[in-house]
């Protein structure tokens, strides 16, 4: 149970922009795998302020061609490149919920998905459960620090 001062202190604390630490993709057994759509090393920022949000992600090499798609619970990167923006609230259950109002693919427009957010200090931990382009769970790791 997530008491009213938590999800306030989430929301507080969770505003801000962050650049990108880390993007870990686990399957089930523990062993790394990486997302043929950005790489496991893109470029990001994700900013929060208040109910509002933004995001975007580039693979760092994009001077080959990039997968689209990202698999489950996620938007789509389009030639190594995503970007979405919308508006959020964080539950009840301390879930933070994103609803997307554009995004770079058309089909991401409307979205709406659960996150797991911390914030310690100038870090913003995400945790999310996700599926491989071919239907492989995953559970995918980000790490933020906060830039501003």
């Amino acid at each position: 149970m997530v008491l009213k001062d938590d999800r306030a202190g989430l929301a507080e604390r969770m505003i801000g922009t962050w650049r990108l630490l880390s993007r870990i993709d686990r399957a089930a057994d523990g062993s790394l795998r990486e997302d043929p759509a950005l790489g496991s090393d893109p470029l990001a920022m994700l900013t929060y302020t208040g109910g509002r949000f933004s995001a975007q992600f580039m693979k760092r090499d994009r001077s080959t061609a990039a997968a689209a798609g990202s698999g489950q619970n996620n938007t789509s990167a389009v030639g190594g490149y995503d970007a979405y923006f919308g508006t959020y609230r964080v539950g009840a259950d301390g879930l933070v919920m994103h609803r997307l109002e554009a995004a770079l693919t058309p089909a991401n427009v409307g979205m709406e998905f659960a996150r797991t957010l911390t914030v310690e200090g100038d870090r913003l931990t995400i945790v999310l459960a996700t599926a491989s382009q071919s239907g492989e769970p995953l559970t995918r790791t980000l790490t933020w620090e906060r830039v501003g």
